[in-house]
């Protein structure tokens, strides 16, 4: 088969400025990565686990092989922590995202999400079977208008979701605003709380409970792979949610469930995450140096520099490498054209020195 149609392509985005290549990890102080309380860093969760072994396959899916105690177990463990009735675990907070929007939704439903919502969403939305409109990000006003006029809509169920930390700006959506509008117009809430996970709350339990707001939930989804150093996703809801979903969510049915090995680290991560009050100090002191007029506002680990321009972004990347700082840019289309921006990740292994560094440099060019 000809291939040429792959290298167009591929030069069209060369020539945009956006292609995009794999990197290896070297020794310079990261600030890219979302190990945000250092787990995966220190290991934290292989001296648990010492002296354990857990196969490493789980043959099959859920319905079929994947199904044993331990996952069961760690479900059960989960659903406590974060208040809930129940959960169910998945392989990748994509595989969550992706798979609860494109089932819960039926023809003649309305899904409403906010227009900055992770890719994950947005996908799942568009495999759905349900109308879906965009409102403006973090705007209740916006989203009250979209619920009031149920735009092509006159039937049928309406899902509201959004994230509790968005990815790129580490803004916080107003959800005590969202929540209460989702009461009054009886939608079914979905937060995704990937990045309030392990950060966010006391306890790390995320932003929905430091709010005191599981209970107007439709469903919540934590995600593994960022604070909490492993990888997967959970998905919290009822009982009920959760037999709807072994029945009819497809990246479960057909996926191969996670081996032991994973599931044993996940459980891990829950008993270690919670008492990591230390770490969670100090990303706070290191997310307190970021008050300059340049930055955009975050009380989160994400901290975010705005340079308009593809070329511009990666130049100030590669500008702090040479100062053995490794940041990453964020190009379009990754986000919108004229906000390409370098997103600074923060991490209680981190230094006061060199995040002064790394903010003097910036603010300085």
């Amino acid at each position: 088969m000809n291939e040429n149609f792959l290298n167009k392509k591929l030069q069209e985005r060369s020539l945009a400025g956006t292609f995009r290549s794999l990197r290896l990890p070297d020794n310079q102080a990261d600030y890219f990565s979302n190990d945000y309380l250092g787990i995966s860093k220190h290991k934290l969760i292989e001296a648990i686990l010492r002296g354990t072994e857990y196969p490493h396959g789980s043959t099959g899916s859920r319905l079929l092989a994947g199904n044993y105690e331990l996952i069961e177990e760690t479900e059960n463990r989960i659903a406590r922590f974060h208040d809930a009735p129940a959960a169910l675990m998945f392989n990748s907070g994509y595989d969550a995202n992706f798979g609860l929007l494109a089932c819960i939704a039926q023809k003649g439903d309305l899904i409403l999400y906010d227009k900055l919502s992770h890719a994950s969403i947005r996908d799942g939305v568009r495999q759905s079977f349900a109308n879906s409109f965009s409102f403006a990000h973090n705007e209740p006003e916006d989203l009250e208008r979209k619920l009031k006029s149920r735009p092509h809509q006159p039937v049928g169920n309406c899902f509201v979701v959004t994230e509790s930390v968005f990815s790129m700006d580490g803004d916080l959506a107003p959800l005590a605003e969202i929540a209460k509008l989702c009461e009054q117009y009886g939608a079914g809430l979905i937060v995704d709380e990937a990045h309030a996970t392990g950060v966010i709350g006391k306890r790390g339990e995320g932003l929905v409970q430091l709010l005191g707001l599981q209970k107007q939930c439709f469903a919540r989804v934590h995600t593994f792979g960022k604070a909490l150093g492993c990888h997967g996703a959970v998905i919290l809801g009822s009982d009920l949610l959760r037999n709807y979903l072994i029945n009819f969510c497809r990246p479960l049915i057909y996926s191969t469930a996670m081996p032991p090995v994973s599931v044993a680290a996940i459980k891990a991560s829950y008993s270690l995450f919670p008492e990591l009050n230390a770490e969670r100090e100090l990303l706070s002191k290191l997310i307190s140096l970021f008050d300059f007029p340049a930055f955009k506002k975050s009380i989160t680990p994400i901290q975010c520099l705005i340079i308009p321009g593809n070329d511009q972004v990666k130049s100030a990347a590669a500008m702090l490498r040479q100062n053995n700082l490794d940041v990453r840019p964020i190009l379009y289309p990754t986000v919108p054209l004229g906000e390409e921006r370098l997103r600074i990740t923060l991490h209680s292994f981190n230094t006061t020195d060199e995040t002064n560094r790394l903010i003097s440099i910036l603010t300085e060019r």
